[in-house]
């Protein structure tokens, strides 16, 4: 049957499998900071090892994306997806049986890292393969499967933990990871080929051959300035993506202003990272994609800066809902950047590889920062550290050519 005869294109379908694996793995990845109390309790961890178990999760399922890239390279995305949600569950239910924090750090650090690092970048890559001309907005679309999980993980966790405790929660959130797994592997799929169609649902070319463009291989990538750009730029802003995600709830705690409206907080960063996706896709159309992406760098430092000098319910709020649109736009951008500047050819493996930069700052900011808490009695000075390096990512990506003169001055391989 050809693409014509369809009242829908797949590729939306494949946009909505998408959505909904990164609404099922960050759904359980963002709510750690409801668990933060809970663990630091039964455990008696300090804040330093307590983050780290969610920088132990957050580092392998961004070092982790690059064999799953070249996995579904191979294989299709559909079966490292599915197997990628499904460890998701598993270490859930082994971290619901902990008795010791180690355990915690290889239930849920292990099973929730392996998992969302299998699925995140075979999911989002089949989206870029569907589409050209639409590609920023289906890439919206999936990305803010993020943003929602956000919004639903943290506020469910909070509201369960009280009645069932937090490890009959961990065995609810696997339940419920199970049904993802289920639902979003079947519809996510292939690239168009596959199934004869073309991206966007055009109809084919006279010549067959697919509007997406061939692109460059790894290896090629690998050896061009545009990668080390936005893999060194995605490092550094890395240090302090991730810290709110950890420490804005106990932050909230600290300045007086209770657990509760430290989850709000974090509703409100799922908000602004859904809002943000959508948001910042209509920049793009005005600026272009690589200065878009430079504008997610600049909007996150500014509120890096009003977070270390808030303490007012007013402030934080502005802060969460400023902070997460910029990081949702961030990671809308990404993946398109990522397709303008090197094609289909290898992108889940680009992806993949790009990605591995962040692990290492998702893996050390959080740690960091509540380490600094426990010597200094302060967050503060590594916000500001944060703040300073997302402006050096900056730097970097205003120095980079844009994809299209990149590419026209760029020496075809032998």
């Amino acid at each position: 049957m050809t693409q014509t005869k369809r009242s829908v294109f797949p590729g939306w379908w494949v946009v909505t499998g998408a959505f909904l694996c990164m609404l099922t793995g960050y759904a359980v990845a963002y709510s750690f900071a409801a668990f933060f109390g809970a663990l630091e309790s039964e455990f008696g961890a300090r804040r330093g090892e307590t983050a780290l178990v969610f920088s132990i999760s957050a580092f392998l399922y961004f070092l982790l994306g690059f064999p799953a890239g070249l996995i579904a390279d191979r294989t299709g995305p559909r079966p490292v997806v599915v197997g990628g949600l499904l460890l998701i569950a598993v270490g859930l239910v082994a971290a619901a049986q902990a008795t010791s924090l180690w355990q915690i750090y290889a239930g849920y650090g292990l099973g929730v890292g392996v998992g969302i690092g299998l699925s995140y970048v075979p999911s989002v890559a089949a989206v870029q393969r569907w589409f050209v001309r639409s590609r920023g907005t289906a890439s919206g679309i999936a990305v803010a499967g993020i943003g929602v999980g956000t919004l639903i993980g943290a506020p469910l966790a909070h509201q369960l933990i009280p009645h069932l405790g937090w490890r009959q929660t961990y065995l609810v959130l696997a339940a419920l990871t199970v049904l993802g797994a289920a639902v979003s592997g079947a519809l996510v799929r292939s690239a168009p080929e596959r199934y004869g169609l073309t991206p966007d649902g055009d109809p084919p070319h006279p010549s067959g051959m697919s509007a997406m463009p061939a692109g460059l291989t790894l290896g090629e990538a690998l050896r061009s300035g545009p990668f080390w750009s936005i893999y060194v730029g995605a490092l550094l802003m890395s240090f302090g993506l991730f810290a709110p995600f950890v420490h804005l709830l106990p932050y909230a705690r600290d300045v007086g202003l209770g657990e509760a409206f430290g989850v709000l907080l974090i509703v409100l960063l799922g908000v602004g990272s859904t809002v943000g996706r959508f948001l910042f896709a209509s920049v793009t159309g005005l600026i272009g994609r690589k200065h878009s992406f430079g504008l997610m760098y600049v909007g996150a430092a500014a509120m890096l800066v009003m977070w270390s000098m808030s303490t007012t319910a007013p402030a934080l709020i502005v802060f969460a809902l400023a902070f997460g649109a910029f990081y949702g736009g961030f990671v809308a951008i990404a993946p398109s950047l990522a397709a303008d500047y090197f094609g289909g050819k290898a992108l889940g493996s680009i992806i993949g590889a790009l990605y591995s930069g962040v692990a290492f700052g998702a893996l050390l900011g959080s740690p960091v920062a509540g380490y600094a808490y426990d010597f200094f009695g302060s967050y503060t000075g590594a916000i500001l550290a944060g703040a300073a390096l997302c402006l050096v990512s900056f730097v970097i990506t205003l120095l980079t050519p844009e994809p299209a003169r990149w590419l026209a001055t760029r020496k075809p391989s032998a």
